[in-house]
């Protein structure tokens, strides 16, 4: 078998290539990227291309299954380019790969594109994907749902899977999520958890997590077994304040949440953060995900608990560490981050 995997040099994608190297069925792997990386890992070959730009057919022929992992999350103050990229660029991506003729297509979606849900009682996939509307995030993932519906009807004869996972967690990733959702600011030391005295209780805020080599293994299950449809990605437990302080050994304190939301409003306007207060609205607003279907036809399970998945990142992102790829290399900030600050926070994707 050989495997495209789009968007490969990611958090998600990283791990993916490392689910693949494990997994005798497949002979080989072509890892596709804006940026080459330097990291290396078995069976697998690079190709430097952009889903917005290149031609990427040439790329997909003789392929078994392409997986689209390739996602802008900055700049997110410039929602023409990540409509671009992220909208336009899977559109291409899903055209690509109807004329390649690959036989079978897996998409990297997100609980971010269902609607707005209960927190107490897990919903399955057939909630409605309408999303989050304050949520740029949210609004791309319906979108380029519903132009993966379009391509399943156009082309019945591929097997097209889409993945909803949670919160993506691993240490490998700590450089690259800093950089994308904390800023150059944040100073890494004080993410020890025995330095964290309080976490935010803000209500209704109840989120799920799942480490990124769970999440690598579950790609590979939906990019080599005959399923098709879409599944729910997440471990337990749920994390909510009271449980995020316990891996913390910190103590919840109330935060209302439009107080949150205009913190976060007023950082992201002034570029001490990179995030828009739609993040917010997002953790607040999805449901919870059953993850029933991905246990019984893609015999998925976690291994690691949502908490661990948060402890190993909090524990990569106190010391830095990252991995030698362009996405999550712990250096790309420059010295002491200067060039994040230079470039504008929130308004490159350079790093």
């Amino acid at each position: 078998m050989r495997v495209v995997v789009v968007g490969a040099s990611g958090n998600t994608g990283t791990s993916l290539l490392r689910a693949l190297a494990d997994d005798a069925s497949v002979d080989s792997v072509l890892g596709v990227a804006r940026r080459r990386p330097e990291a290396e890992f078995p069976k697998t070959e690079w190709a430097q291309a952009d889903i917005e730009t290149s031609d990427l057919e040439p790329l997909f022929l003789g392929a078994d299954v392409v997986v689209h992992l390739a996602w802008l999350i900055q700049p997110s103050h410039d929602l023409t380019r990540l409509w671009s990229v992220n909208v336009e660029g899977s559109t291409r991506l899903f055209q690509a790969v109807g004329r390649a003729g690959v036989p079978a297509l897996v998409y990297a979606s997100s609980v971010g594109a269902y609607s707005r849900g209960p927190k107490h009682e897990a919903v399955d996939e057939s909630w409605p994907t309408d999303g989050i509307s304050t949520s740029f995030y949210s609004r791309h993932k319906v979108e380029v749902e519903r132009r993966l519906d379009r391509f399943e009807q156009e082309r019945p004869g591929v097997r097209v899977v889409r993945l909803r996972p949670g919160l993506i967690f691993k240490r490998e990733a700590a450089s690259g999520v800093r950089r994308l959702f904390a800023g150059p600011f944040l100073v890494n030391p004080l993410l020890r958890p025995r330095l964290i005295p309080v976490v935010p209780k803000i209500p209704g805020l109840r989120f799920q997590a799942v480490h990124s080599h769970d999440v690598g293994q579950a790609y590979r299950l939906a990019a080599t077994s005959d399923v098709r449809g879409a599944f729910n990605v997440a471990a337990e437990p749920v994390l909510d304040p009271r449980e995020v302080g316990k891996v913390l050994g910190a103590r919840p304190v109330p935060v209302p949440a439009g107080l949150a939301r205009r913190f976060t409003a007023v950082t992201w306007r002034l570029h001490l953060q990179p995030t828009p207060p739609g993040w917010l609205d997002l953790a607040l607003g999805v449901p919870v995900m059953d993850i029933t279907r991905a246990r019984e036809e893609l015999g998925w399970r976690p291994e690691w608990s949502a908490g661990d998945a948060l402890r190993d990142l909090l524990e990569g992102m106190s010391k830095g560490e990252g991995m030698e790829t362009p996405p999550l290399a712990p250096g790309a900030g420059g010295p002491a981050r200067v060039e994040e600050i230079q470039t504008g926070v929130g308004e490159t994707e350079k790093l």
